[in-house]
């Protein structure tokens, strides 16, 4: 009795595959009217390979289902914290300093500086800092903020 079960499945599985590799195929018409058949609205002024993508994930999400509630809920979170991050509400990064591995690129008087956040400190140049304020000295030879001196601080807000 579950091989019927199977050979809907993959029926429907290759009817999927089928519509998703015709697209590239269809007419800027075709795709338009494709989206308005699968969303129910008009489509967007985006170019084709846009609306190719977006239709081939809607054929998708209606043949095998979409996201959890779960995972729209902490996608439609993250857009939002986003948000409040690009109109300047939250800080650019959380805690005290990037995460290890971060390369932060400077550059100064037309010379590019690479400096790398290390666990503990920082490395410019093959040697060891304990502040990107050193740093900053090191290549300017003045007293700097480091993290306004490798952008980490907006200087009118210090934050």
């Amino acid at each position: 009795m579950a091989e019927p079960l199977v050979d809907e499945e993959n029926a429907m599985h290759d009817s999927v595959l089928a519509q998703v590799v015709a697209l590239p195929e269809k007419s800027a018409a075709e795709l338009k009217q494709l989206w308005r058949e699968l969303y129910g609205r008009e489509p967007p002024p985006f170019n084709k390979p846009f609306l190719v993508k977006r239709l081939a994930y809607r054929i998708q999400e209606l043949a095998f289902g979409g996201l959890s509630a779960r995972a729209e809920a902490k996608l439609k979170a993250l857009v939002e914290e986003e948000d409040r991050r690009l109109k300047g509400k939250l800080p650019v990064r959380k805690g005290d300093r990037p995460i290890s591995g971060t390369r932060l690129i400077r550059a100064w008087q037309g010379v590019e500086h690479t400096a790398t956040v290390l666990d503990d400190g920082y490395e410019y140049q093959g040697r060891r800092y304990k502040s990107l304020s050193a740093i900053a000295r090191a290549i300017t030879g003045t007293r700097w903020s480091g993290p306004l001196f490798w952008g980490l601080r907006n200087h009118r807000s210090g934050k």
